[in-house]
């Protein structure tokens, strides 16, 4: 059902057995204000399937029942009450329900120019946390909408979302010392970094920020690395005209190779496509 990589392309089936309330952008100025392009609550059975091949804006999926199965960070993973999972732009991201299984959740979505869609706000991560009282803000915002749609309180609605959405993910960004150790790394990705020299610029043993990048970001230093690379070279793919041999080189990769397959592992697609696919994006848009 998950299926490779190579097999996915923008889908977004939601099925007759998918029941879902949503509040879009357009429909509620309060959280265009916000830069929340929708917010809803969902109770998916298959074929509930969504693929983003170019996620444009940070994505929050909280899970509060059931199973699915979501792609993060090149991966699937099992999706179940107690966890909520966060994809940054600029990142191939999917998910679907399980045949026999019921899936309920809630998500919010925000847009590209958002500050919690800028590059470097967080990598991809889940992580358990109780989204009940999310998902009823998100409910109260969704009756509001419906009834008298009073912006003031909508905007209280969006302002308990928006708590929410930040005691999730604050304890996430609250460790110091990798905080200033991946500031440090974006600012030379070129390096040829290993884990004794980022644990020697943490000042901490090469065990201990493997156990911290564990906890707080569910991979290895290593892995985040990666992560920080091909989300670098996404965005220069997707903002300048470099070379792409270019960007390989800026973000640590000597094999342009190497690189293309990282990023296809990565994103879901070639580089080359990659570029091609946002510019035709773009000029769709305008």
């Amino acid at each position: 059902m998950a299926g490779l990589h190579e097999d996915l392309s923008e889908t977004h089936i939601v099925g007759r057995n998918t029941r879902q309330l949503i509040v879009r952008a357009e429909d509620c100025t309060a959280l265009a204000t916000r830069q929340i392009s929708h917010v809803g609550v969902g109770d998916a059975a298959a074929p509930y399937r969504i693929v983003r091949t170019h996620l444009s804006g940070t994505y929050v999926h909280a899970s509060l029942g059931g199973e699915g199965r979501i792609l993060l960070d090149g991966r699937w993973r099992p999706h179940r009450a107690g966890m909520v999972s966060l994809a940054p732009a600029h990142v191939l991201h999917a998910f679907h329900a399980i045949p026999s299984k019921r899936w309920q959740y809630c998500w919010v979505r925000y847009m590209p120019q958002s500050p919690r869609s800028a590059i470097g706000f967080m990598a991809p991560v889940m992580a358990r946390f109780d989204a009940a009282a999310l998902q009823h803000a998100i409910l109260g915002l969704h009756r509001e909408v419906q009834g008298q749609a009073d912006s003031g309180s909508a905007m209280l609605w969006i302002d308990l979302i928006e708590h929410y959405i930040s005691r999730f993910a604050a304890p996430l960004q609250r460790e110091d010392r990798l905080s200033a150790l991946w500031d440090r790394v974006r600012r030379d990705l070129g390096r040829p970094w290993n884990v004794e020299q980022l644990a020697k610029l943490a000042n901490i043993s090469g065990e201990h920020l493997r156990r911290l990048c564990q906890s707080s970001l569910g991979r290895s230093p290593m892995q985040q690395l990666t992560y920080l690379r091909i989300q670098h070279a996404a965005h220069r793919l997707a903002t300048t005209q470099a070379k792409i041999e270019e960007i390989a080189l800026l973000v640590g990769y000597q094999n342009p190779f190497a690189f293309s397959n990282t990023f296809k592992r990565m994103t879901g697609f070639r580089p080359s496509q990659f570029r091609s696919r946002r510019q035709s994006a773009r000029e769709s848009e305008s």
